[in-house]
């Protein structure tokens, strides 16, 4: 055979395989308003720079018909690209394929990319959209989960890890995307769940949409499984093009820095907290006072939103926030803001983003619910993401930090190297009302007009020690500071601490409350 019809030979079996399913399985996926993989793959990298790896491999399945059966590049679509000039492995699920199910050479081709991603040292994203194991391959396919996951986990704190859910992703396959740094899912498109539906009605009995068990709104606003939320697959990657100019494409890189842009005008930050100390107000309008172009990409927004945390930059150069929100159950910490908070500390540990945690919280959350949830372990999770952490951390302390919660929001007592508060700051073991109560309480009981004593109390309590100059006397806070020197105070503060050195007992590793 000439060169020239091997050339023909090897430019039909290529077309034949970019097809996918074929025709009519892929009129079927736009039909749900889905991107064929291929047109995911080349939407989300910059143009004319996906380089396809293993586009030939073919199953090794034998058994219930399976060789006899043609599965275009075995379902998934892997290789390498470039989004925004920096290089990427990817990898993308064909639902066409066999539904995109998984078996034993669908799995090698996924853990292939992924050990390219950690010798090279780039981010790798996962595009799913997969109804799971390919159940003819049986425990083969379980195998190559088992692969994906070990790999998950080595990748861990060393490349930023991706997963896309653009489709279903049932059963065992859920697990990968848990064990990425983000989860992106877009709305009617995205599926998670460990049990489908028709299982459920089997065993339980109950009718269940796949939407209500494991839709995109309810990983987003419950679960927590999720992220980022789009409206569609086209928001979803712009939304990943934007975390990734924002975090650093190994843990033995910074993020690009970018020229410095001052806060819009319309945040005044002097003017956000209320003059009532009862009063909520929102913590992105301070952080949007103080951030680089007031643009601040929030993390997990819809979900335990009583704590925010997200990404901006500062002076330039990136760096994660932490901050309380007073409009969600006054920024009080519980089981699932710990969890958030504590997570996301340590993606910024793990890849040199230095924090910046604003605090103003009554505490923990009291009641029975949360106790019996295991507040302690879970609460404890943050205090161990902020004393592990070796970044530099600085912490502004805005008006309440009450009890425990003082402590756990990043205090000089668990290592942040600059602690500063607003003149309304309120610090002490708990709010003037209730430390009154206790304290007084007999002086109160006796008193002519007890409410009368009762306010008298609550405000020398108040002047004693609901205020910052109590902990500053006492070294734990650096300065009471103006709010409108906050941004000039942390970018002197942050360049200062960019050479941040910090060293620790030699150990295998810590033992988190996971």
């Amino acid at each position: 055979m000439s060169i020239l019809s091997k050339i023909k030979e090897l430019f039909t079996l290529s077309s034949k395989v970019n097809n996918g399913g074929g025709e009519k399985a892929n009129m079927k996926q736009a039909a749900m308003g889905k991107m064929t993989a291929r047109e995911r793959i080349n939407t989300l990298l910059d143009p004319d720079t996906f380089f396809e790896f293993d586009l030939f491999v073919k199953h090794a399945g034998k058994d219930f018909g399976m060789d006899k059966k043609e599965l275009p590049a075995d379902g998934v679509i892997t290789g390498t690209g470039s989004i925004l000039n920096h290089p990427v492995c990817i990898f993308a699920q064909d639902f066409t394929v066999a539904g995109g199910s998984l078996g034993l050479a669908h799995a090698r081709k996924i853990t292939k990319i992924m050990d390219h991603s950690i010798k090279m040292g780039i981010p790798l994203i996962g595009i799913n959209d997969s109804g799971g194991a390919r159940i003819q391959e049986g425990v083969n396919s379980l195998a190559g989960y088992g692969e994906i996951f070990y790999r998950n986990t080595l990748a861990s704190g060393v490349i930023p890890q991706i997963s896309v859910i653009l489709g279903p992703c049932a059963g065992g396959a859920v697990y990968s995307p848990a064990l990425t740094d983000f989860v992106f899912v877009v709305d009617k498109i995205s599926k998670m769940f460990i049990t489908g539906p028709e299982v459920i009605k089997t065993v339980l009995g109950e009718e269940i949409s796949m939407e209500d068990l494991g839709g995109a709104r309810i990983q987003s606003e419950i679960t927590g499984n999720a992220h980022f939320f789009a409206n569609s697959e086209l928001e979803c990657f712009e939304q990943i093009k934007k975390l990734l100019t924002l975090i650093p494409w190994s843990n033995l890189k910074r993020a690009d820095q970018f020229p410095p842009k001052r806060p819009k005008a319309i945040y005044e930050i002097e003017k956000v907290i209320p003059t009532d100390p009862s009063r909520p107000y929102d913590i992105r309008d301070i952080i949007n006072s103080i951030v680089d172009d007031s643009d601040f990409l929030e993390v997990q927004e819809f979900w335990a939103a009583n704590i925010v945390i997200g990404f901006a930059r500062l002076n330039g150069e990136t760096i994660g926030i932490v901050g309380n929100q007073p409009l969600v159950l006054a920024g009080v910490l519980d089981v699932d803001s710990s969890d958030k908070a504590a997570r996301f500390i340590r993606f910024c540990d793990a890849f040199n983003i230095p924090l910046l945690t604003l605090v103003d919280l009554p505490g923990y959350l009291p009641g029975v619910d949360q106790e019996h949830a295991g507040v302690i372990r879970h609460g404890a999770k943050i205090l161990y993401a902020y004393s592990e952490a070796t970044v530099p951390k600085m912490t502004v302390i805005l008006r309440k930090a009450y009890g425990g919660g003082y402590i756990a929001m990043c205090s000089r007592h668990l290592g942040a190297d600059f602690v500063f508060a607003w003149p309304t700051a309120e610090i002490a073991v708990m709010g003037p009302e209730g430390a009154a109560n206790i304290i007084f309480k007999n002086e109160i009981a006796e008193a002519a007009d007890p409410n009368a004593m009762r306010k008298q109390k609550v405000l020398e309590y108040t002047e004693k020690f609901a205020n910052p100059y109590v902990a500053a006397s006492n070294g734990y806070i650096d300065a009471v500071i103006n709010p409108e020197d906050t941004r000039k105070i942390l970018i002197q503060t942050f360049q200062l601490s960019k050479h941040k050195k910090e060293s620790r007992p030699q150990k295998k590793h810590g033992v988190p409350p996971f």
